[in-house]
């Protein structure tokens, strides 16, 4: 069984409700036949620079990081990583895209799952895999293809 942790970092009203992100991860983590805690942390652009260039070394807030756990898969509970969401660039981007806002937040926090499971997309064959089971996953939620323009 999974366990998801919400933190609010930000008082944005835009941001989903606790429920409705941890509906999106473990419909994520069911389609993908897995199971692990996860913890979500919705963050303003200054945490989200800060984490951006300690780990990644880019100078700058980002949409979505991921924090996969780097634990033997025996110890229980199964933790499977930490993500982080950038609330304003959600919905900068989503505006920017012309896509819906609750879209865009349910295509990020299904992407950053995946990236916890193993996903990869820096080669062609890794991000079209990837695209295919968010497009799949969020189908299954409700929602539009992220990769279709409006």
């Amino acid at each position: 069984m999974s366990q998801v942790e919400v933190q609010l970092a930000t008082r944005r009203h835009s941001v989903p409700r606790r429920p409705e992100i941890s509906r999106w991860v473990s419909a994520t983590l069911a389609a993908e036949g897995a199971a692990g805690d996860v913890s979500v942390r919705v963050v303003e652009e200054d945490e989200s620079r800060t984490l951006n260039r300690t780990y990644r070394s880019k100078d700058g807030p980002t949409n979505v990081l991921s924090f996969p756990a780097e634990l033997p898969a025996e110890i229980e509970p199964r933790l499977l990583g930490d993500l982080v969401i950038c609330a304003p660039l959600v919905v900068a981007e989503a505006a920017a895209q012309g896509k819906a806002v609750r879209a865009h937040w349910a295509h990020l926090i299904v992407h950053g799952t995946l990236h916890l499971l193993g996903y990869e997309h820096e080669r062609t064959l890794e991000a079209e895999r990837m695209e295919a089971r968010e497009t799949s996953i969020l189908a299954g939620l409700g929602f539009p293809n992220p990769y279709e323009r409006a």
